[in-house]
């Protein structure tokens, strides 16, 4: 747009020109318009030029940055299963009994009370229960009572054979006497052990102690009909009698 106006002042600037010698130099200069029907052409050029060029700019095509061209989407359609439609109520279908969940409404017991001004006002119920008696504590059960035992017993059948011979020592002394012993009776009713309780002669419990080992015979101990071992005391008297 600035070239309009230097073309029209090129085209419309008055012609200089050197006066000849004969002329005189107080010759005014030529003025735009003054010598309009020497100049036709300027005239028109100044008048048209300046237009064609502003048709010219208001024809030349318009820059105008291109939109950008985006690649298509590729993709692949996937049909989704259909959902299975609800399952109807049959006619003679109960309705499930309703039970409490958590968006129920409880309401909280509450009991009216008269207060000390005659007013009724309401409040949560407290209920006290004291202490609860829970009573004594369970007892275990009681184990089976365990079999009676039976003790053993002298067998009759070998009563001839308890005593024990006497001491020929304490029987030239004419000493009498007694020995107490403790003795182990087997399952099969022989004695397997003795042990010495008191005595009033050394003599008296080593006769003892050989005839028990020896001839001594008991029916044994026994528990729920079971035969076992136990122990028994015995005591032999030792007495010299007139011949």
């Amino acid at each position: 747009m600035t070239l309009i106006p230097l073309i029209s002042t090129i085209l419309t600037a008055p012609e200089v020109t050197t006066a000849p010698a004969g002329r005189s130099a107080t010759m005014s200069r030529n003025i735009y318009g003054s010598d309009t029907g020497r100049h036709p052409v300027a005239a028109l050029l100044a008048v048209g030029l300046p237009a064609a060029l502003v048709v010219a700019v208001a024809l030349s095509p318009m820059i105008v940055d291109p939109i950008p061209k985006t690649d298509p989407m590729v993709g692949t359609l996937i049909k989704l299963p259909t959902p299975p439609p609800p399952p109807q109520p049959t006619p003679d279908a109960k309705p499930a009994p309703r039970t409490a969940s958590a968006t129920d409404t409880v309401k909280p017991l509450v009991e009216t009370m008269p207060s000390f001004d005659n007013r009724v006002v309401e409040g949560p119920v407290i209920v006290d229960l004291g202490p609860i008696d829970l009573g004594p504590p369970a007892r275990p059960a009681d184990p089976p009572p365990m079999p009676k035992l039976v003790f053993a017993e002298l067998d009759p059948r070998y009563a001839g054979a308890f005593q024990p011979d006497y001491p020929a020592s304490e029987q030239r002394r004419e000493i009498e006497g007694v020995a107490k012993v403790r003795v182990l009776i087997g399952t099969d009713g022989r004695v397997k052990a003795v042990e010495l309780v008191s005595t009033d002669s050394p003599g008296f419990f080593a006769e003892t102690k050989r005839r028990a080992l020896a001839k001594w015979r008991f029916t044994p101990a026994t528990r729920g009909g079971v035969a076992e071992e136990s122990w028994k005391t015995m005591t032999v008297r030792f007495e010299i009698r007139a011949g």
